[in-house]
């Protein structure tokens, strides 16, 4: 090997290794950034969930969960906004629960993927997917509230405007639910003799119930969550009685918070830090469930 040979290897090999070396540096920095922004996020997060249970420690009794909303800080409850969320959510997630299911059975088993119907409404759902939850308040103002069916500000109003929310939310899961399940199913049911539909409701529906379900409660966890529509269609801050039908006025969870939050009397932030805790524990509580049926009903194929 000539001197020059030998001095080009030197030099390919140090420029090598200082390429590798900056990288590496580069790479050490980026990790150390990630892992800071994720303890500002989560020490931020502890924090704040920390201060909330320490305020809302003297409200969490049975007393508030059970009392109506009242001039008196100390005699406040949420027992009229957490049935109000009760009577506006679950008709929504169980409506939209049919609607999704059928539309992704329809979508995934009857229809060509290649088609142009197909990708037109794809499109259409995930775009509303990704609508702000205001924009259907808005559309559900013009067109539910007021409009041709002129229903008023009402539970029906608030229930329909939240299920046109979550719908595709819940369509795009149960889509992704079917889709995973193996074709090799579908075969093996059409070989013994079963028809499209026999196999869709004995094979394919219960084999998809994990991913459907666990969107399905997702959707529901951010209808429960949700007040930007709901002051649109007239929700009320202060209603001292239970709802008694779909035509009666009502409140909600994340109203009674708004309204005891921005109370002057103190005692009313602890108000509001107890309807948080509520909240959140019925949130986790769907989350929770969620994982639970996932878990229990995934199957390895």
């Amino acid at each position: 090997m000539t001197s020059q040979t030998l001095a080009e290897t030197l030099d390919s090999r140090s420029l090598t290794s200082s390429v590798v070396g900056t990288r590496q540096t580069k790479d050490i920095f980026f990790l150390v950034g990630l892992w800071l922004a994720l303890l500002i996020a989560f020490g931020t997060l502890i924090t704040l969930l920390i201060d909330t249970f320490v305020t809302a420690r003297s409200r969490l009794n049975t007393d508030f969960l059970t009392a109506f909303p009242s001039p008196f800080p100390e005699d406040t409850g949420i027992q009229a906004a957490f049935f109000g969320s009760l009577w506006v959510v679950v008709p929504a997630g169980l409506v939209s629960l049919f609607v999704a299911v059928c539309t992704a059975v329809f979508l995934e088993e009857f229809v060509k993927q290649d088609s142009r119907f197909a990708g037109f409404v794809s499109l259409n759902i995930q775009t509303l997917a990704g609508v702000p939850s205001i924009v259907f308040g808005i559309l559900g103002l013009a067109f539910v509230a007021r409009g041709a069916l002129a229903w008023g500000f009402t539970i029906r109003t608030a229930s329909v405007v939240l299920g046109m929310m979550i719908l595709p939310i819940m369509i795009v899961s149960s889509r992704e639910a079917i889709r995973a399940v193996p074709s090799s199913l579908r075969e093996g049911a059409y070989a013994l003799g079963s028809t499209r539909w026999q196999c869709i409701r004995r094979q394919v529906l219960p084999a998809a119930i994990p991913g459907i379900a666990t969107g399905s409660i997702l959707g529901i966890s951010r209808a429960l969550g949700e007040s930007a529509p709901l002051i649109m269609l007239g929700a009320l801050a202060y209603v001292s009685s239970n709802p008694a039908g779909f035509s009666d006025y009502y409140t909600v969870l994340p109203l009674a918070i708004f309204k005891y939050a921005t109370e002057a009397q103190v005692e009313f932030q602890y108000a509001a830090a107890a309807a948080i805790v509520v909240l959140l524990v019925l949130m986790l509580a769907l989350n929770l469930l969620a994982i639970i049926i996932r878990d229990r009903s995934r199957k390895s194929w």
